[in-house]
Formats: C-alpha cells, structure tokens, sequence
C-alpha cells in the first residue's frame, strides 16, 4: 500500500510544481488598456523602483517578483526605453526588459543657443539640461576638438538622429561630434576651402543667412552678397547680429525684436557686424543644413546689398550699388509708414 501511494505522491508533486512554474514563468501577466506600452526605466533603478513601476500594469506582483528572482533580473536591471504587449508572460517581459532597450527618434532644429539645445534634448531622452548644458561647455573636450564657448553651437548639426533614451550626456556629446565630422565630408570640406572659409566659419556665416531669409531659394543669393562684402573688406551689416547682440546684452533671448533702430545699430558687441568687421566669434542660431549648403554652394554675382521686398513678402530686393540699395530701401520703408 506504502508503495502504491509513493508514485502517486510523487505525481501529484511534479504536477503541482509543473502548475506553479507555469504560473510564475508562462501565465500571461501583462494587464494594459493598449496592445503595446512604452515603459521607461531610469538609471540606478533599483528593482523595488522598478516594481513600483510595473505594478499598475501586472496581474500578478507576487509572481513576477518570483520569477526575477530565479532569472535573477531583480539584481540586473538595465535602464532605457521598452515596448511590452498585454499578452506577455513573466519570462517574456523580464527577457524583454533585459535586452530590447528600443532606440528613440531624437530631432533639434531652430535653436538660437546651447541653453535651448539643452532644454529640447532634456525632454527627449533621460539627462537633464543641467548635465548637458556643463558637457556642452566642457573646456577639455572644446579644447581637443577645435572648438570654444562661442561658436560651441556650430558642433550640433539640426537633424533626427536615432540613439537610446539613457544615453547620457557625455556620450550625446560625443555622438553629435561623430555626426559633426560625418557632415563634414571631403566634398563640404573641398568647398569651404574653395571660398576660404573654415568649417566654423561658415557655419557662423550661415547662420546669419538662416536668420535674414525663411525662403530657402533666396538663401544662396544672401550668402553671395555677404561673401562680396568679406572679399571686399565692408562691414556685413547684419541686422540679426545687432538683434542678437541687444538680446545677449539684456540676457533675454525671449525678448520679440520685429525693428532695429538707427541707435541700436551702435551696440558695442563683437557679434554687432554694423560695428565690427568680418564676422562674429559664433554663430547667432543653430544653422540648418540648408543655409550651411547655401553658403557653401553660393550664388556668384555682384550685388552687395539687400532689404525686405514690401511686394513679395518674404522675399528680398538686391543691389549692386548704395543708389539701387537707397531706392529699394525706400520703397521698403514707405510701406512700413504706411503699415505703422
């Protein structure tokens, strides 16, 4: 009878086991409204952190916490950026959740300083803009790749880049550096070299062209006119680098200015191209692809002036002498009196 009753025990064990190893490893235990969910995880979670995290989203914690423990995931948790479905078992998640950390689209443009760039990457990926802005300004990595405070901005070339969301700030630098040096190819290169112009340069100058036109045609024609004025040794007279320097003056890049008036065009700033000549120490915005093209690919021709056509808004008047220029400039302020 004691035999008979050993196998039988035995049996019933083994499937009691079976049933309870089902439950913690292979049981659905995903519980979410949508089919997939986007779950992030920080840097130094801890796994209660993590639990926490997870616990709106899991039918049952006990098991879970059971089945990191024998994975032993509980003492392995990786950060970044995670896709689970609601049909997900325990294995399947904690398999996920160690080695399918999905990239992210990161994208910047329009940018006016290195404090903004900050602000727009701290909202897409884990670092914050404190971390970020103090890499930007690092002095040993400025130093070692040819750059400085002032035209620091020329690195970060606008673009959608693929990366992990915990990728730090450190390691963001570095990615841009390697993107800065994939765009600065032999033929972008063989062209600055071509006007006589370096990589920075141009960059600056380019983004003074982003700033006097939105029309992305008109922008080779502006590049033009600026490099006949640095061929001939004239002062650039930009108007946005007089707004630039009234809003680095103030310290309010929030600040709207539409005009610049006769006593502004005096502001003593080396990025103030009515007093200073040749161009500023950096950039006054982050130059899109378009007008660093736009000055690499310029238009040749003879004009050394240009202002706002009231006919074709958005579009300028060029001239290749100060009487052509005084008489479009009058139409172009008659119609502002007009306008008020």
């Amino acid at each position: 009878m004691i035999k008979l009753k050993f196998p039988i025990i035995l049996f019933f064990c083994s499937f009691l086991f079976i049933v309870f190893f089902y439950w913690i490893f292979f049981l659905t235990n995903i519980s979410v409204e949508t089919k997939k969910k986007e779950f992030y995880i920080k840097t130094n979670s801890s796994f209660d952190q993590l639990l926490d995290q997870l616990k709106p989203h899991l039918e049952s914690v006990i098991s879970f916490r059971l089945a990191s423990k024998i994975k032993r995931f509980d003492v392995n948790i990786k950060p970044g950026r995670y896709v689970f479905e609601k049909s997900m078992n325990n294995n399947q998640l904690i398999n996920n959740l160690r080695k399918n950390n999905i990239p992210i689209k990161l994208t910047f443009n329009n940018l006016e300083r290195l404090e903004n760039l900050a602000s727009v990457i701290s909202k897409q990926i884990e670092v914050d803009s404190l971390s970020l802005i103090d890499q930007f300004l690092s002095e040993k990595f400025l130093k070692d790749n040819g750059f400085n405070s002032e035209n620091a901005l020329s690195m970060y070339i606008p673009n959608t880049y693929e990366l992990f969301w915990n990728t730090n700030s450190v390691n963001f630098q570095r990615r841009m550096y390697e993107e800065y040096l994939k765009f600065w190819n032999k033929k972008r290169l063989s062209r600055a070299k071509e006007i006589n112009l370096t990589p920075l340069q141009v960059s600056v100058l380019a983004s003074i062209v982003k700033k006097e036109s939105v029309i992305i045609e008109e922008r080779p024609i502006i590049a033009g006119v600026y490099l006949n004025r640095l061929k001939k040794n004239i002062k650039l007279q930009a108007d946005p680098t007089v707004i630039y320097s009234m809003k680095r003056k103030e310290k309010n890049f929030t600040r709207v200015i539409k005009r610049v008036l006769f006593r502004d065009l005096n502001l003593d700033s080396k990025y103030n191209t009515y007093k200073y000549f040749g161009l500023p120490p950096g950039p006054i915005c982050m130059p899109d692809i378009s007008s660093i093209d736009a000055v690499l690919n310029f238009e040749k021709h003879d004009y050394l002036y240009f202002v706002a056509n009231p006919n074709m808004p958005g579009y300028h008047s060029f001239s290749k002498n100060l009487k052509q220029h005084n008489f479009y400039r009058k139409v172009y302020l008659n119609w502002l009196r007009k306008k008020r």
